[in-house]
């Protein structure tokens, strides 16, 4: 106690003294800030007079830019009414000579009126004699069309007679030729026999080599069938294998995660451990530092109890400095194990016991450390023994009297004094085992990872396989197709070549029929012969007779052309009068607009001027306010100049005098700083001191703990100023223990189990929380989304419906289309109800129209789509077959229309969509089994024509 209040007088002593300290040193600080802002207003003033004078010199040159400027104004005003003078009087001459150019425009235009209709007059002669002179011309050219059609049908009659002749010749060697083929007929038919026979031949092999192929695809589509199993069962292993690699591979990394976080162990150690980047004298927790087979983990963390969250340091240094640190952020305690300090750990008293039975070894001898922790282990462990159940350690604690602290294989603990705990070992954070399943899961993840690239090598090689198979499969059928259709041909050859011979002899048949059709037409062609003479004879005189008519006709027509080229000259010369005159006309307007345009180009520069002159004036009187204002800135300066210079005056004393003052304070300021050295080093010397007697208090403290498991305020709670009888107080401990035994087990786990309960509360919480603020959030997205489609729906279907009745009308050549939702229901819940209205016929429901009404209603709506977002590509599937003629020539000239922005391809059966389209495409079957693509392309015939 007389150490504590040395150090508290000292302290005490050093606290008055650093406030009076800072007392002087805050004076001296205000006074030198003082004299700091004294110095800124003096700078600053001096800165002012400086601005000032500089301030005047530029608003006097901007008073001489300002008389310059009037001057300037004063000569453009005078520019500006001489050009105003000289424009009225120019606009004033302009006017005199439009109007005379306007008297002489109303004469002329009276003289072209009189020699237009002069004109007219001569014209309507000349076009009767032409009239006259297309009649004639009209007669002449019929009767010389009746001339050419007689020798046409002349000739024609001559050709008949020629062509007759030649029918005798054709038929006579025609006749000839028939007696011919009849002969040939009949040797052709042997040699037709013999090549059916080769060909069936052919037919009959190409049979046999197609079945080998049928038999060899059987084959290999049973081996595909094999290889795909094969690849379903190593897909479905290696889905396996991935999820045993994901689940071991995420139990890696939370463990992983768990071990950074050192999750189950103290508020306290977290903190401490947290900071073992930056302070490197912190080694690790305990179990960190050791390693332990599996079988004997749980023995060793129940003989660790709480010291497995002992923090490993360097040295005490680091051990105090962190210390300090958890006081400091009120972090709660820790127990710290410094390896300088640990070095000659106690060793186990009764190793006699370590011969009995179930006795597996001493604690530190089951675990595996570095050589420098070896101390750390044996400290904590070095005086436990391991048995191998809790019957023989019973066994051992009654033979040595209860003095042995032993733990089992299950997590029995024995401690000296006879209590045994134990019981069912509830351990979730498994702290001394997470390393050793850390090292296991690691291995199992690269297991499992090469098991997948195997895994994966095989499918990729069964899936090469799989596609050579697949390629020769192909190529068979390729081949089978082949010979298909070679076996097809063959089939067709015979076929055709046995219709041909039945062909031939039907032909010689009809041969024989033939002939005796000839000699009939050899008679019909002599009778024909005959009345083709006569009809010669009556066109002869039929053009005799029109050949006189055309030379009467011809000398009427030489007078009239005679009488034409008088009234044309005529007609001619009135015209060019005509044409003079209106030329003077066209001059004369010409000159009328030339001058109005001049009129008008004067007459704006004239009221810009105008405007000028007022802008002008206005101008100079702004510049002279501008004057007047600036000299009244200029008298200002002056007087804010004089306050300036008596204010820096007034500072400048006041900052010698404070300069002065500041000067006092340096002496006080060394003796009381040499005061506070002294007491500083004197409270080191006294903490130092009171840290080795709170180290010896912790010491007592920890002891107190491990044998009793209570705090040092516990301890002064329980103190009874009545018991000094020491042997009577060892029996009623005694006594006590006998009770706490009989009790039975307790569970020294449970602040650890109510601490991850709490984790586990306060993570499921947070989960919660969150749970429930997604909700929150996903339900106002939900909102948005919702009242965005809304709008957009209703737009969008408001812009549909008004391109609907667009393209109904044109499609049906009038009427109305309209769209409608259904009443009562939600927007985006509702039906869509299509009233169709085509022209002539009262508004209804869609339902009750034809069926071509029908189609073209829905094509409407379907182009009316198509408008407002254009598609890239369409295919359209005979959606015209419904539609008649008309109808469908509405369509195809409409789906031209939106070809610009779509490409379409239609299959269709109608012509009028047909004729509209770029290309045609047909199947078409002109031998029978196999198909032929036929195409047209109507761009390259519409540019041919």
């Amino acid at each position: 106690s007389s150490m504590e209040e040395k150090y508290n007088l000292a302290r005490n002593e050093l606290n008055e003294t650093s406030e009076k300290y800072e007392g002087i040193k805050e004076e001296y600080e205000r006074i030198q800030q003082e004299i700091e802002s004294l110095d800124v207003a003096i700078e600053a003033a001096r800165e002012q007079l400086t601005d000032t004078g500089l301030m005047r010199g530029k608003l006097e040159g901007e008073i001489n830019v300002l008389k310059e400027q009037i001057n300037s104004a004063h000569g453009s005003e005078n520019h500006l009414n001489n050009r105003k003078a000289a424009l009225e009087e120019e606009i004033a001459g302009k006017e005199k000579e439009k109007q005379d150019i306007l008297t002489d425009k109303k004469d002329t235009d009276t003289q072209v009126q009189e020699i237009a209709e002069a004109a007219a007059m001569a014209k309507a002669d000349l076009e009767a004699i032409q009239n006259k002179i297309t009649e004639l011309n009209n007669n002449i050219e019929a009767g010389k069309n009746t001339i050419i059609g007689e020798l046409n049908q002349r000739a024609t009659i001559k050709s008949k007679m020629g062509r007759f002749d030649t029918m005798m010749e054709q038929i006579n060697i025609r006749k000839a030729e028939l007696n011919s083929r009849l002969l040939r007929a009949k040797s052709d038919e042997a040699a037709r026999e013999e090549t059916i026979k080769k060909l069936e031949e052919t037919f009959e092999t190409v049979t046999e080599e197609l079945r080998q192929m049928t038999e060899q695809e059987a084959a290999s589509e049973l081996e595909l069938g094999n290889i795909r199993e094969n690849l379903t069962g190593l897909d479905a292993k290696l889905r396996e294998t991935q999820n045993r690699f994901h689940q071991e591979q995420s139990k890696l990394e939370a463990l992983t995660n768990i071990t950074e976080r050192y999750d189950g162990y103290g508020g306290s150690v977290k903190k401490v451990m947290e900071q073992k980047e930056k302070e490197k004298g912190i080694i690790g927790v305990v179990a960190d530092i050791i390693q332990v087979e599996a079988k004997y983990e749980t023995a060793i963390e129940t003989a660790l109890g709480g010291n497995i969250q002992n923090i490993v340091t360097d040295n005490e240094e680091t051990a105090k400095h962190m210390i300090g640190f958890l006081k400091q952020n009120r972090l709660g305690r820790a127990t710290f194990l410094p390896l300088t300090s640990i070095t000659k750990p106690q060793e186990f008293k009764n190793p006699e016991a370590l011969k009995e039975k179930g006795v597996i070894g001493m604690a530190d001898e089951l675990v595996n450390t570095e050589k420098e922790y070896r101390n750390v282990a044996k400290a904590m462990l070095g005086r436990i023994v391991v048995v191998d159940n809790v019957d023989n350690a019973v066994k051992i604690a009654r033979k040595f009297d209860y003095g042995i602290r032993m733990v089992t294989l299950e997590g029995e603990l024995l401690v000296p004094g006879g209590a045994i705990s134990g019981g069912a070992f509830k351990n979730n954070s498994n702290l001394l085992g997470r390393r050793r399943e850390m090292d296991e899961l690691e291995k199992k993840v690269k297991k499992l990872s090469d098991d997948i690239k195997t895994y994966n090598q095989k499918i990729e090689d069964t899936k090469s396989k799989r596609n050579k198979l697949r390629m020769d499969l192909e190529a068979l059928k390729t081949e089978m197709q082949r010979k298909s259709i070679e076996q097809n041909t063959a089939r067709l050859n015979i076929s055709q070549a046995r219709e041909r011979m039945e062909e031939e002899a039907e032909s010689a048949q009809s041969l024989k029929l033939e002939e005796q059709e000839i000699e009939t037409k050899i008679f019909e062609i002599r009778s024909s012969k005959e009345s083709i003479v006569q009809e010669l004879a009556a066109s002869e005189e039929l053009e005799k007779t029109t050949q006189e008519q055309i030379l009467v006709f011809q000398k009427e027509l030489e007078g009239c052309r005679l009488e034409e080229s008088e009234a044309s000259a005529h007609a001619g010369e009135w015209e060019v009068k005509v044409e003079k005159m209106r030329q003077a006309l066209d001059y004369k307007q010409a000159n009328v607009d030339r001058i109005g345009g001049e009129l008008e180009r004067a007459q704006a520069e004239l009221n810009e001027i105008l405007e000028a002159l007022t802008e002008n004036a206005q101008e100079v009187e702004r510049k002279k306010n501008n004057i007047l204002e600036i000299e009244k800135t200029i008298a200002a300066s002056h007087e804010n100049q004089d306050a300036s210079k008596k204010k820096l005056d007034e500072d400048i004393a006041k900052k010698e005098e404070l300069s002065a003052k500041q000067k006092g304070f340096f002496q006080s300021r060394e003796e009381m700083s040499e005061r506070m050295n002294a007491l500083d080093k004197e409270v080191y010397r006294l903490s130092e001191q009171k840290k080795k007697l709170e180290d010896n208090i912790e010491g007592q403290i920890n002891y107190m703990w491990d044998e009793y498991e209570i705090t040092l305020s516990d301890a002064a709670g329980l103190r009874n100023e009545e018991m000094n009888d020491l042997p009577a107080m060892k029996r009623e401990i005694s006594g006590l223990k006998d009770e706490i035994r009989k009790l039975g087990n307790v569970n020294v786990n449970a602040i650890e189990d109510y601490r991850n309960l709490m984790e586990r509360y306060t993570f499921m919480k947070t989960q919660h929380d969150d749970l429930v603020e997604a909700e929150k959030t996903l339900e106002g997205i939900i909102e948005e989304l919702d009242t965005a489609m809304r709008k957009q729906f209703t737009e969008k279907f408001a812009e549909i419906s008004r391109e609907f009745d667009k393209v109904f009308k044109e499609l049906f050549g009038g009427g109305k289309g309209t769209l409608e939702l259904m009443e009562d229901e939600d927007i985006l819940e509702a039906g869509i109800r299509i009233i169709a209205q085509p022209p002539g016929k009262k508004l209804q429901n869609m339902m009750q129209l034809s069926g071509g009404e029908k189609a073209l209603s829905a094509i409407s709506l379907l182009f009316a789509i198509q408008n407002l977002k254009p598609s890239p590509f369409c295919l359209l599937d005979e959606i015209e077959a419904a539609l008649d003629d008309s109808n469908v020539g509405r369509f195809a000239k409409y789906l031209h229309k939106l070809t610009k922005n779509t490409q379409f391809i239609v299959i269709t059966h109608r012509r009028g969509t047909m004729e509209q389209v770029d290309r045609l495409y047909g199947i078409t079957m002109q031998e029978k089994g196999v198909s032929t693509l036929v195409s047209v392309n109507l761009i390259d015939k519409d540019l041919d024509d």
